[in-house]
């Protein structure tokens, strides 16, 4: 992303790096597959490549349809895109802080760039802050919204920051997402969980050494693993403070 805001800057690179490190993920070997694909294959109905490998996008901010897909398309790389349903929808629909953002009628554009689309909810809250029919709202709403633009179901879920519970993870199954995709700074493995998927975020600081790393299996603990301590106590504190302010922006 050329010039981003201040709020995303960190997790942004430049179009020339983001073309190495797209380069170093082919010269892993890697199979790429969409998270779809992944969540199938931990839930026993398909069966995954030896070595595969997910790339996802977040949010739909707006070079995601033009360069972004241009440079996943131009070396075979399929991804899945969890898109916030408020944000692309324009009209301050979301707690997302001020950028450029796709429009819901791109979402389509992208899957033809072989992108798989996801949700990521309405507003991007801490999903693990709010009331069960706040909670079921954001879930429920943005898979209706995107559904309904791209006329067909829409299985798989981003909890916006990675924020999730045991509560949080029943409802989106309820909601009928088949997988949903967490953070937990860590490599995902064939024994993960479909509903709290690890992912790795590129921060601006990451190197295609970094990728590559990441790529052979090293540079970061493998999940599935027990919340941290540290992980808990941080929760009951935001949800304390959400009781005060109301919802806040994941981020």
């Amino acid at each position: 992303m050329l010039d981003p805001p201040a709020w995303i800057a960190e997790f942004t690179v430049t179009p020339r790096t983001f073309a190495v490190q797209l380069d170093a993920v082919v010269a892993s070997g890697r199979t790429p597959v969409t998270a779809s694909t992944f969540a199938a294959g931990l839930a026993g109905r398909a069966e995954l490549p030896a070595r595969p490998v997910v790339l996802t996008f977040d949010d739909g901010f707006a070079d995601l349809p033009g360069p972004t897909a241009t440079a996943l398309a131009a070396r075979g790389l399929p991804a899945t895109a969890y898109l916030t349903t408020g944000a692309v929808r324009g009209g301050g629909g979301s707690l997302l802080p001020s950028a450029p953002m796709m429009a819901l009628a791109q979402a389509a554009e992208l899957e033809a760039h072989g992108i798989e689309i996801g949700a990521h909810t309405v507003t991007h809250p801490q999903l693990d802050t709010l009331p069960a029919d706040e909670l079921r709202r954001e879930l429920g709403e943005s898979k209706d919204v995107l559904e309904d633009v791209l006329g067909h179901r829409v299985d798989h879920l981003a909890y916006p920051h990675g924020y999730n519970s045991r509560a949080v993870r029943a409802a989106a199954a309820s909601a009928g997402y088949a997988s949903a995709a967490a953070v937990r700074h860590a490599l995902s493995s064939p024994d993960d969980e479909p509903y709290r998927m690890a992912r790795l975020i590129v921060r601006r600081s990451h190197t295609a050494a970094d990728v590559a790393s990441w790529m052979a299996g090293e540079g970061a603990r493998v999940a599935p693993f027990p919340d941290a301590p540290k992980t808990v106590g941080w929760r009951l504190y935001r949800r304390a403070r959400a009781r005060v302010r109301g919802p806040e922006f994941a981020g």
